[in-house]
């Protein structure tokens, strides 16, 4: 029997989950066991870990991102290079957890962004939308001996969305309620918001990366402090919030521009850390200033994000939050102060750790992508249909 039909056929699924997002930070982990999909998919975390990038790999990673500071040799090589990381780590976890890989029936992952272009614009005579994941999946499948899931975005890209933001399906499959309007916040590099209106079905669902979380600040604390983030927010509770700065930088179009839509390093990378440098240097800020202003814009296009959703503001609401973003203190504690007839919890209480809730979703879209199930949103993405998301790879 094909191994593909092996697979379809169980009733269960052990499967890796892999997320190296925008902070790059490092690859997350999780090794879960699924049971059914669609609607009815429920889960058991068997494990999860992050594993950090070392300092020479962040730095190319960062260095291939920044559009015309790659060579097309640096990306080839980058590209198996990272899978044999990628590799590691499920191999890793699955020592950890007395788990032989052979056991494993699927591995997500998601990649590694290093460039996203999701807006069409004429480029040699055609319409042009893209975006570039590298960690090469097939490389991932046949050293380890299974089928591997990714180039997940790819999909919905041919179909006019955005790609991204991805994770809202598995929101809306883990998350909605009949009771309470929820928000789920993510934040990593970017910060991305899903919004699930109670009761909501399908359709309804909103979602759209609201701009920087912790890509900024990180890229700030490396140049200021040659430190690759702050931890728990220290250097911004010593700083005061520049009002001046913060005008400038919400100037910025994409905080004003309706859903869909998706950014990355294209719009919040170096360039825009050199525009805040500049302009702070023109207003004499301190360091600790500059980190102080760049942890509240995170907090505030949230916030911002969560208005353009137009939920009522009469309603039961709940916002759950994920990603590393909830260890900077600073940042979590502006949001608790703007939220309104909201309460603010993290995704560890709902039973889903929140370091690593994207590594779980991944895993989840693998699953589904196996089950034949599409899992992009229209509603979120603007596909103009919904789609069977990812490509199969078999050892």
């Amino acid at each position: 029997m094909h191994p593909f039909y092996q697979i379809y056929n169980k009733e269960e699924r052990i499967v890796a989950g892999l997320m190296s997002g925008t902070s790059l930070d490092g690859i997350d982990t999780a090794l879960v066991k699924i049971f059914n999909s669609g609607k009815n998919t429920h889960f058991e975390l068997i494990d999860f870990q992050t594993t950090g990038f070392t300092d020479q790999l962040r730095a190319k990673l960062s260095q291939i991102s920044q559009a015309g500071s790659g060579s097309v040799d640096d990306i080839c090589r980058i590209d198996t290079v990272l899978a044999e990381y990628y590799l590691d780590a499920v191999c890793s976890i699955c020592e950890k957890s007395k788990i032989k890989i052979s056991d494993l029936d699927l591995i997500g992952t998601h990649g590694q962004t290093i460039h996203h272009l999701p807006n069409a614009e004429k480029y040699l005579g055609k319409n042009s939308r893209s975006t570039f994941q590298i960690g090469n999946p097939a490389l991932i499948a046949s050293r380890s001996g299974v089928i591997t899931v990714g180039n997940f975005r790819q999909a919905d890209i041919a179909l006019g969305g955005q790609g991204a933001p991805l994770v809202p399906y598995v929101d809306y499959i883990l998350f909605r309620s009949e009771e309470f309007d929820r928000v789920l916040l993510n934040i990593g590099g970017i910060a991305n918001i899903t919004i699930l209106p109670a009761g909501c079905r399908e359709k309804d669902v909103l979602a759209y990366d609201t701009g920087p979380g912790n890509m900024v600040i990180n890229r700030l604390m490396e140049i200021l402090y040659e430190k690759p983030f702050d931890n728990n927010g220290e250097l911004a509770c010593k700083g005061d919030v520049s009002k001046s700065l913060l005008s400038d930088l919400l100037e910025n179009p994409y905080f004003k521009k309706p859903a869909p839509k998706s950014t990355g390093r294209e719009e919040f990378g170096e360039n825009f850390c050199k525009k805040v440098l500049r302009l702070s240097a023109k207003l004499k800020l301190r360091n600790e200033d500059i980190v102080a202003s760049a942890t509240e814009l995170t907090a505030l296009t949230i916030m911002k994000g969560i208005d353009l959703s137009n939920l009522p503001q009469d309603t039961k609401k709940q916002l759950i939050v994920s990603g590393g973003g909830i260890h900077n203190k600073v940042i979590m504690n502006s949001l608790k102060r703007k939220l309104k007839n909201a309460s603010l919890k993290t995704s560890d209480r709902f039973g889903i750790p929140a370091d690593a809730k994207e590594a779980i979703c991944f895993a989840i879209l693998a699953n589904e992508t196996i089950a034949g199930k599409p899992a992009n949103l229209p509603s979120v993405t603007g596909a103009s249909r919904k789609s069977i998301l990812g490509a199969v790879y078999f050892p």
